[in-house]
């Protein structure tokens, strides 16, 4: 019996989409071309040098093109046969040359027709056309708003896994992080965050079709797992890319309307009208990571909670309560000292012939890391084929990505096709369409933060121990049920993690669109469009049993669906009237969306019936948890945009949105305008030298939104588990609001554009003020109203800022040619108003401070609690830290005293490229400097509280042999470093050996003599009435110094204390490549050939010197306000991924 199988619906829809695909290129190979006689040509520069590879065309009165060909590489082109008639043109055009047409040629059968031609170099960027909203194109020089667009050659000369890290230091106003290395989530923000209760993202569009991207890639199946999935952006293949225009402030972006609150970004793909003939390009590309910078961990102490300093090689003691110089079962490594000589018994000791585990020798092994971590590979692989007849064109493109990670047994996999196609039916109506299919997987993606991260897990292995003692993971006789570790029940093994808590996933994806195109009358025209982005994407996770977290076991999947549909109309009407033009738009957009999430797993803490066995069906129902969530969004709008210029001098644009939102209050209508002003100063001057090209003048003003989540005005009943055998409903911890608004940004914008000597100097300068109103968050509540949060709409944000750029071509000649772009971009974003029951907005927490922004303070501020102080400023000890009877810090909480300490946003960011070309060789680059900022390391933090830390050890004060009196003096002579907390300093006297002049120390009923630090400050002698200190006892090293174990006497809970400068210069890439003379390759009947090599992401110099990239200083997590998954800026907890150099190389060939 034949089975019946149903398509998924992921299925349907791609083969729909594809037959749609293909029905142009049917359609096309029916048409049929006539007989024709001949023509030849040799076109020239203005230098007298011939031309190779000059597209020719040859078109009637009708601009319908009959044929077509290219200039060989002496310049020559012919045509065989033409058909008889006329009068035809001959366009010529090539990149970099202004096209030229030949007008009037009658062809007759006995036609033979000699042509030469001299092409101009083109005045490059003025008549420069760049991609708009909704895909509408338009002279730069019309434009009275900041775009920036990238051609696709700046995606092609260096690989990337996700596209995004490709406009890293490019683009004046855009701001790029990631949480790690390939496969890692992206941010981009434009013109700083300005939401508060999202993530900031911009809207991507590709050629018309809206995509969902978000940063929300985090989820957690076991406990400590967190992993990063992340962005669905990353499946746009770069090498398809034909360029990509940035729309940053609300004027460019307005007809876009609620989406378009943090600026859009539009990616035009590559289609196969640029050629006219079947054409092949084929590329490889392969990229090796070689780690080489790791965190300033210290390689000096063994493991353990407090130095024991052996007498004797022997291992004789001095009193210490543990019995051995080294205690493995302790997470900290404040043990023996290392390469001293000293044996001792350790977890893989050998044994005697009476079963006794014999002392070895205690060495440092300072590779750990470096031995752990592979040589990352990443290959990938382009294929395209194009065509075009003149009425029919197509591209289809495959790609196929495969990566493998520095840390072991990570991967990542990527293949995609895509075709796009037209058919120009005929003078009046063409159709297109564009499909592009991806499914990119991998076996198994690291864990980050604590617990299942097998990087943190290395760094947390005392350097006593040899990394690579512990590859083979299972006890010995329990293999699949116990791992091995230097002491099982404290550590995870690294190698454990890495091979046997497994974070798969699959992402299948399909978006693409159909266009129709209907040019009713000379001055009319019609668009419609169906626009389509679905993916579905499967999470699987399975954790052996012995993992600590879960000890026995853990299994789960998250099936993940996201589906949107657009369809758009557009008709459009362009006049012209005596010296006014005008182009009238009108328009309509239907948007659908839909969702779920669907998450079966094991709960926290219980297990797997079978070890090893990763089914639902081995999990006992009492363990199972269940979880679905499902959302619909529709929004409905209407748009139109008025275009009017005045003698090519003035332009003026209007424009008008109103959206229709389904997840704010039934029948609110939002409207969204935006208005700009272009005025070209050199042509309303009459200013006609070859030296002043442009003089631009621009300005605009826009309003823009940002609607609700769905589901955020009315409650709904959730599953909250069952109690016993009763099922129990629950509502929201929010308490929702059914008048919510959509936050409103108001844009402002001016600048300047300057282009001079024939446009080899570009100047641009743009200020812009946005202010962000009614923003959607959910601030805390008191208990009693029994919700943790509400819904409002509330407060004010204000960004301002400038982008600078400078660039041009300082050489153009025969051989050589230099190009160089400058961007600088400067932005500050402040808080101007909240809620009268909420004083500050609080970003993140950590220790006793956090990122929080007060009312009309900078987002990004960081605050912490501040040191007690001696305050008598009368007093000798002005500003010495006021210690406890414990001779501890004590401290006064930072929302008390607003004790800022820094901020996580730049003071500004500049980017730099330059090209030099000689000949066929190309070498560029791309620099990227981001000055001022700080951020937090929680890495270093824990690092610190376990005796990791390197930088622990160098803030240990110890001069010499001093004691008493002697160091006394010595401090107070040098109070400011020694005394006084400065930066984050928080000086300690002493340490773990006599080489830190040590102090003795009493443990419960013990005197260790080794090991103690003492906390420089004073303590008071009592208080009087007023709390004041009615005397002081010095904490100085003299008589009356209360000392601590250095082990315990971090400043853990001060932020400041992990707070470092975010600085950094980047080489973001660099590139030599070379291109083949084309006699080299013409015997393989190549068209093109290229080599390059290249590197990328080199970090050239950071202000903090930890071995941490500040610019993965972000941490997914749930914001303290409640407003949803975003990243944490201004901090990282275990992002530490080695520093590398990777080494690339490529081969690009065209057929």
């Amino acid at each position: 019996m034949r089975e019946n199988k149903r398509l998924s619906p992921i299925c349907r829809r791609t083969k729909t989409i594809w037959l749609l695909l293909f029905l142009p290129l049917y359609a096309g190979s029916l048409w049929a071309q006539n007989a024709h006689p001949a023509a030849i040509g040799i076109i020239k520069n203005d230098q007298n040098e011939r031309l190779p590879n000059v597209m020719v065309r040859v078109a009637n009165t009708d601009n319908t093109v009959l044929a077509s060909t290219v200039t060989n590489d002496k310049g020559i082109f012919t045509f065989a046969k033409l058909p008889a008639g006329g009068p035809y043109h001959f366009i010529l055009s090539q990149m970099g040359y202004i096209t030229d047409t030949l007008h009037g040629y009658t062809i007759t059968d006995s036609s033979k027709l000699s042509l030469a031609v001299t092409l101009k170099k083109k005045v490059e960027e003025l008549e420069q056309v760049l991609v708009t909203a909704l895909g509408i194109k338009r002279e730069k020089k019309a434009l009275g708003y900041s775009v920036e667009e990238l051609t696709g050659k700046e995606f092609n000369r260096v690989n990337q896994e996700n596209f995004l890290n490709a406009i890293s230091g490019k683009v004046a106003g855009v701001t790029i992080n990631s949480t790690g290395g390939p496969g890692s989530s992206v941010s981009m923000i434009i013109r700083g965050a300005t939401s508060l209760s999202s993530d900031n993202q911009p809207l991507f569009v590709v050629d018309g079709v809206p995509l969902a991207n978000t940063i929300n890639n985090i989820s957690k199946i076991g406990k400590d797992n967190m992993v990063d999935y992340g962005n669905a952006i990353s499946d746009i293949n770069m090498d398809n890319i034909e360029s990509v225009t940035i729309l940053k402030g609300p004027s460019a972006a307005a007809l876009y309307g609620s989406r378009a609150g943090n600026g859009v970004v539009l990616i035009t793909t590559k289609t196969g009208k640029k050629v006219d003939r079947t054409t092949v390009n084929a590329s490889i590309n392969t990229v090796f990571d070689k780690p080489y910078k790791f965190l300033k961990w210290q390689h000096k102490f063994g493991a353990g909670q407090f130095s024991g300093i052996p007498v004797s090689r022997s291992g004789n003691l001095l009193t210490n309560p543990f019995g051995t110089i080294i205690s493995e079962n302790v997470d900290g490594t404040f043990g023996a000292e290392l390469d001293m000589g000293y044996e001792e018994v350790q977890w893989n000791s050998p044994l005697d012939k009476n079963g006794k585990r014999i002392p070895m020798p205690l060495v440092s092994h300072k590779d750990n890391v470096k031995n752990f971590v592979n040589t990352g590979i990443t290959t990938t692989t382009n294929v395209s084929l194009a065509n075009n007849n003149n009425k029919m064109a197509y591209r289809l493109a495959y790609v196929n990505m495969n990566n493998k990670g520095i840390i072991p047994n990570t991967d990542l996999f990527k293949n995609a096709l895509n075709l796009n196609s037209s058919l120009q039916v005929n003078s009046k109506f063409s159709v297109s369409a564009n499909v592009d299919f991806s499914r990119t997987n991998s076996n198994n993606r690291p864990a980050g933060d604590r617990g299942a991260n097998p990087l943190q897990a290395v760094y947390s292995i005392s350097p006593h121990i040899d990394v690579r003692d512990l590859k083979d993971y299972w006890m010995p006789g329990q293999e699949g049920l116990q791992q091995r570790t230097q002491y099982n029940g404290v550590f995870n093994n690294p190698y454990f993690l890495a091979y046997e808590v497994k974070n798969g996933f699959v992402r299948d994806r399909v978006f693409g669109n159909v266009r129709a195109d209907w040019k009713i009358l000379p001055s009319l025209t019609f668009m419609a469009r169906y626009a389509l982005d679905t993916y579905d994407e499967k999470r699987e996770t399975k954790i052996a049993t012995s993992y600590l977290s879960n000890p026995g076991g853990a299994y789960g999947i998250i099936n993940i669906n996201n589906y949107e549909r657009n369809i758009d109309v557009l008709l459009t009407y362009k006049k012209d009237i005596g010296d006014v033009d005008f182009t009238l738009s009108a328009g309509g957009n239907k948007r659908y969306q839909t969702g779920k999430n669907i998450t079966t797993a094991t709960k926290d803490g219980t297990g797997l019936t079978t070890p090893g066995v990763y089914t639902i069906q081995n999990i006992a129902p009492q363990n199972l948890d269940y979880s679905s969530t499902r959302y619909e969004k529709g929004v409905n709008s209407v748009y139109a945009m008025l275009n009017v210029g005045y003698k090519g001098m003035a332009y003026l644009d209007l424009t008008g949105r109103n959206d229709w939102s389904s997840t704010l209050p039934e029948a609110a209508a939002y409207f969204y305008p935006s208005a700009s002003l272009s005025l070209l100063v050199n042509e309303m001057m009459h200013i006609t030298s070859d030296n002043i090209n442009m003089i631009k003048l621009r300005g605009g003003a826009a309003q823009v939104g940002n609607d609700a989540a769905p589901y955020q005005l009315l409650g709904t009943l959730y599953n909250a588990g069952a109690w016993g055998n009763i099922p129990r409903l629950s509502t929201s911890g929010t308490l929702l609001n059914p008048f919510l608004k959509p936050e409103i940004a108001t844009s402002y914008e001016g600048g300047v554009d300057v282009n001079l000597f024939r446009n080899r100097l570009h100047m641009a300068a743009t200020w812009y003020m946005v202010e962000n109103k009614n923003q959607i968050f959910s601030p805390k509540t008191p208990p009693s109203s029994g919700y943790s949060s509400r819904n409002i709409n509330a407060g004010l944000l204000r960004s301002r800022g400038i982008e600078l750029t400078l660039g041009g071509t300082p050489v153009d000649r025969k051989n050589w040619r230099w190009d160089v772009n400058v961007n600088f971009t400067r932005n500050r974003t402040k808080i101007i108003s909240l809620p009268n029951d909420l004083p500050y907005y609080t970003l993140w927490e950590e220790g006793k401070g956090g990122a929080w922004t007060y009312v009309g303070e900078d987002i990004g501020d960081i605050y912490d609690a501040q040191v007690v102080t001696v305050t008598d400023k009368s007093s000798p000890y002005y500003g010495y830290p006021l210690l406890d009877n414990t001779g501890k810090w004590q401290s006064i909480d930072a929302i008390n005293t607003r004790n800022k300490i820094g901020n996580f946003n730049p003071k500004f960011i500049m980017g730099l490229q330059t090209a030099i070309t000689y000949k066929n060789f190309t070498l560029s680059m791309t620099f990227d400097w981001r000055n001022g900022g700080d951020f937090v390391s929680q890495t270093y933090r824990y690092g610190e509280e376990h005796g990791n830390s390197q930088l622990f050890l160098d803030k240990l004060t110890n001069p010499g042999n001093m004691k008493g009196q002697e160091l006394r003096d010595y401090l107070v002579s040098h109070q400011d470093q020694l005394v006084i907390p400065s930066g984050n300093k928080f000086p300690l006297v002493g340490g773990p050996t006599p080489e830190y002049n040590s102090y003795p120390f009493a443990y419960g009923p013990y005197v260790l003599p080794y090991g103690g630090v003492f906390i420089p400050g004073v303590r008071a002698k009592g208080y009087d009435a007023n709390g004041n200190p009615t005397g002081y006892i010095e904490n100085l090293g003299n008589d009356g110094t209360v000392t601590l174990p250095y082990a315990a006497s971090t400043a853990w809970s001060f932020t400041r204390a992990f707070l470092f400068p975010a600085s950094y210069l980047k080489l973001r890439e660099v590139s030599l490549s070379y291109q083949l003379p084309k006699r080299w390759i013409a015997y393989a009947k190549l068209q093109n050939a290229a080599l390059s090599v290249y590197s990328r992401n080199i970090i050239l110099w950071t202000a903090a010197k930890i071995g941490i990239d500040p610019e993965n200083a972000y941490q997914p997590s749930t914001t303290v306000q409640g407003s949803g998954m975003q990243f944490m800026q201004g901090i990282e907890r275990y992002n530490v991924t080695p520093w590398s150099i990777p080494m690339g190389a490529k081969l690009n060939v065209t057929f």
